[in-house]
């Protein structure tokens, strides 16, 4: 039998409150774990996300990430709130290398705000009519803004533009329909916005457990698609935004995105560490 130690982080956290954010499990040094014992742990945790740090040759750390159901190629806040716990194991500083199924991600830090640089992204059309599309959302056609768009800086998902943030707030995921909706790995995940200003937007985000969809507090990876959505369309850049998240399930969340002027997305947040503990396997 061994023990392995976590540690309990929120990230995207508001003005750094203790309980807001998402909160993520982070396991410090997994390599005497296999991908099964990864996966039930992370269904023993039950948050949207728990990760595992292991050994690199190409980075500071290389990590695994799962939700309680599968595992994921590349996530933001667990990208974020791991690079929050290598620093502190002194795996690296305020600048390191994160090691992804998707690829090498560079995060940085300023005290406890963690920023990641995503992939380049990629998009393609959404073939579905806005009818379709609105009706998946529990939403009327007029409430879809500009083009929706399937993007991926990482993971991809469907981006969909709102005209207002009462439509953003009134979105409602119908399950049947949603579900018919599928990014290239086959999983349903939608992220909506309405922009509140030249620098703030409201969004939120649904995504698929069991035959329901769940909304999540805080989704990194869909906030840098939301910055693949603005390359896509052509939009000037750069482009500063601050994001809020979260407000519909009680869980406010902050996140920043910049796209600069040569296309490079970045997405940030506060981190704070909640708890450490340990499992005996």
């Amino acid at each position: 039998m061994a023990t392995h130690p976590y540690r309990i982080v929120n990230v995207f956290t508001e003005n750094q409150g203790t309980l807001t954010g998402n909160p993520l499990c982070v396991f410090e040094s997994a390599g005497d774990l296999n991908g099964e014992q990864m996966q039930a742990l992370a269904l023993q945790f039950n948050l949207s996300e728990t990760t595992f740090i292991l050994p690199s040759t190409r980075a500071n750390a290389r990590l695994r990430i799962f939700t309680p159901a599968y595992e994921m190629p590349f996530a933001g806040h667990p990208t974020l709130g791991s690079a929050h716990v290598c620093r502190a194991l002194k795996l690296g500083g305020d600048s390191l290398t994160l090691e992804t199924q998707a690829g090498l991600i560079p995060v940085t830090a300023k005290a406890d705000r963690w920023t990641l640089t995503a992939l380049p992204p990629t998009h393609r059309e959404v073939e579905e009519p806005r009818e379709i599309l609105a009706a998946a959302l529990s939403l009327e056609a007029k409430d879809i803004g500009e083009k929706p768009l399937w993007v991926r800086a990482g993971k991809e998902q469907l981006i969909v533009p709102l005209k207002s943030t009462e439509a953003v707030r009134r979105a409602r995921p119908d399950s049947a329909k949603l579900n018919a909706l599928k990014s290239i790995d086959g999983q349903s995940m939608a992220y909506v916005f309405a922009l509140t200003g030249e620098r703030e937007a409201l969004s939120r985000f649904f995504f698929p457990k069991d035959n329901n969809f769940l909304e999540d507090p805080a989704t990194g990876s869909a906030t840098a698609n939301f910055g693949g959505w603005f390359i896509a369309m052509g939009k000037k850049l750069p482009v500063s935004l601050k994001i809020s998240q979260g407000e519909m399930i009680r869980r406010p969340s902050q996140l920043y995105l910049d796209v600069t002027e040569n296309k490079e997305i970045r997405v940030g947040g506060d981190v704070i560490e909640l708890g450490r503990g340990s499992i005996t396997l």
